[in-house]
């Protein structure tokens, strides 16, 4: 019985047996389970070798997967379902690939983020509105000093009363903007206390009318709890945690929705729910690489271009794969984007809501 491994001074010579199922072999690979015959020791080298060779080597399967899913809307899953299959990388770990990185892509590019910015609060405009105002007195009284050079005893007297003056008016200014700024931002933060106490009683009455919801689930009252006591810009980090961690996976879930929809829409087509779920995978791996592309080439004609392909895409392959008249595939494109659209919508917001659940302990 052959090792599992074969030595180092014949590591390129078959085994007599497969060394992973101990079938006999008669060639490169073995005709029971796959493997190949011919195995290395594990080494950078190797690994590199055996990407290359997997994706980019004679098969060409990476370059011909892209070229199909780029530029010939369809056809990668029309070759699947035709059984040729192994030319092309799998449709699961395309779709997988290109999702994961869109999304990394999405948050080193700070692509989403719901926060609320500071710079808004009426504190602030108040505040420079009153430096505005400030700055403009000093500058009359610029002026005024300007054309007081050069003056009589009397005028200069008159001078420095006029002065004494300016900076009396100034002082005053100064401390009724002040107080006003004061009594701004007071109401605006009464404002926003009583905002939250409305959104408090909203969210309470929609989980549950009798007000007794959180109390059957003690960790989520606690969890929302944690939440409503965090500052506005701390919530919107929140959000955007709670966006990168569970979109990923709440959009995957919904590739059995989009097969669902195409199901409904093609009834009677004889395709079976594997095929859509196929389609389903190659389209959005699709819009996964175009929305990668636009995120990092965000100039204007290129954005355009690549919106309006992702725009024709869709239609053009549901037309290769399942046929029909132009008006019936527009149709029917129209109402799939329309229920996806509102599950995709659902997904996001249930994702972003998921991110109060990493708030406070344990």
């Amino acid at each position: 019985m052959s090792t599992a491994v074969t030595s180092e001074h014949d590591a390129h010579a078959p085994s007599a047996n497969c060394p992973n199922c101990e079938a006999v072999v008669s060639g490169h690979f073995c005709s029971n389970c796959g493997q190949e015959a011919i195995l290395h020791h594990a080494s950078t080298r190797e690994f590199l070798h055996e990407f290359v060779g997997h994706y980019v080597a004679l098969e060409g399967r990476l370059w011909g997967t892209v070229m199909r899913l780029l530029f010939r809307p369809g056809a990668l899953t029309l070759e699947y379902i035709r059984g040729r299959r192994v030319r092309f990388v799998q449709p699961l770990r395309l779709y997988l690939t290109l999702s994961l990185l869109f999304f990394a892509i999405m948050k080193f590019s700070g692509g989403f983020d719901p926060g609320v910015g500071d710079n808004d609060k009426p504190e602030t405009v108040v505040a420079s509105g009153t430096a505005d105002a400030v700055g403009k007195v000093a500058d009359v009284q610029a002026k005024a000093a300007e054309k007081l050079k050069a003056l009589t005893p009397e005028e200069q007297r008159g001078k420095a009363a006029a002065e004494a003056a300016i900076n009396d008016m100034q002082k005053e200014f100064k401390l009724e903007a002040s107080s006003a700024a004061v009594r701004e931002a007071k109401r605006g933060k009464e404002a926003d206390r009583k905002k939250d106490e409305d959104m408090n009683d909203l969210n309470f009455t929609v989980l549950d009318k009798n007000g007794d919801f959180l109390n059957r689930w003690p960790k989520l009252r606690h969890k929302w709890q944690a939440f409503e006591d965090l500052p506005g810009s701390e919530k919107g980090k929140v959000f955007t945690e709670g966006f990168y961690h569970y979109a990923p996976y709440a959009i995957f879930c919904l590739m059995p929705v989009f097969a669902l929809f195409l199901k409904v829409l093609y009834l009677g087509s004889g395709k079976r729910f594997g095929e859509h779920l196929l389609f389903a995978l190659h389209t959005n791996a699709f819009a996964f690489f175009i929305y990668s592309v636009i995120l990092l080439v965000p100039f204007g004609l290129v954005s355009f271009v690549l919106w309006c392909w992702l725009l024709g895409y869709l239609p053009w392959a549901m037309r290769r794969v399942y046929g029909g008249s132009r008006w019936g595939v527009f149709f029917r494109w129209g109402t799939l984007m329309t229920f996806y659209s509102m599950a995709v919508g659902l997904a996001i917001l249930l994702s972003m809501l998921g991110g109060i659940m990493s708030v406070g302990g344990h």
